[in-house]
């Protein structure tokens, strides 16, 4: 994998004017970058973000996707309204999600399987917590967590993207050494290996506090294929650093 993935995460962040700026100057910013960029921003706002977009190389991202085709499921959005918006990428099994609303791996792997069978590109996230770390457990749970998702979806696993966020630092301004972080990539691209007849198609990102300091050195990481970017995403001066240093690491 040469050509790197940076997905920008907003989070429950934004409102119309400030979408439309950040979304100018990023999109006029990253002039003919040699990575691939996306924003995955707050549902209200994919049309919105559809239509700033167009004619540009910048892909529209959804934080999340429910595992339901349609029917009485208030509050949750399909992945057939996704792609009719035009979004390339959703998130998946966020750290958030699985924390705050209880997703378990099972759930994650199902909206993983609903985005692809609609051509939308699951954003699929694993990652530790700090105890978890500390115990030694790393390894364990990224690969049950993954292996989930493969379980459900082996025959196109080779489709999805990976995102690496520890949870210990996100939001945190902590980050994994570009060591740790690639000693985690590795063991999920081995995964991946044993699993698809095509791992060389899967991005995996680092997703952990991920910024413009850090990003050219964990960039140059072998199977850091690119970032999934939280608070620096936000800022496009910020997300235009990492795009240059994600460009440069694709050459």
């Amino acid at each position: 994998m040469t050509r790197k993935l940076i997905a920008g995460n907003w989070k429950m962040n934004g409102s119309l004017a400030a979408n439309e700026a950040l979304v100018r100057a990023v999109a006029q910013g990253m002039g003919n970058a040699q990575c691939d960029v996306a924003v995955c921003v707050p549902a209200p706002y994919l049309a919105q973000v559809a239509q700033l977009r167009a004619g540009t190389k910048l892909e529209l991202g959804a934080q999340d996707v429910s595992k339901h085709e349609q029917g009485a499921y208030t509050g949750e959005v399909s992945a057939a309204m996704l792609r009719e918006l035009g979004v390339r990428y959703a998130i998946v099994g966020h750290s958030e999600r699985r924390q705050y609303h209880g997703e378990t791996d099972e759930l994650v792997a199902d909206k993983a399987k609903a985005a692809l069978a609609h051509g939308v590109t699951p954003i699929v996230c694993v990652g530790e917590t700090l105890a978890e770390r500390e115990a030694g457990q790393t390894a364990d749970v990224v690969k049950r967590q993954m292996a989930a998702v493969i379980h459900v979806n082996g025959h196109c696993i080779s489709e999805i993207v990976v995102a690496y966020e520890p949870v210990w630092a996100i939001g945190t301004g902590k980050t994994a050494t570009p060591e740790q972080a690639q000693e985690v990539h590795a063991l999920l691209r081995a995964q991946l290996k044993a699993a698809s007849t095509h791992p060389e198609r899967v991005h995996i990102l680092y997703g952990g506090s991920m910024n413009a300091a850090n990003a050219a050195t964990l960039l140059a990481q072998p199977d850091i294929d690119g970032g999934l970017i939280g608070g620096a995403s936000l800022k496009a001066p910020d997300f235009l650093q990492i795009i240059a240093a994600a460009s440069a690491a694709s050459k």
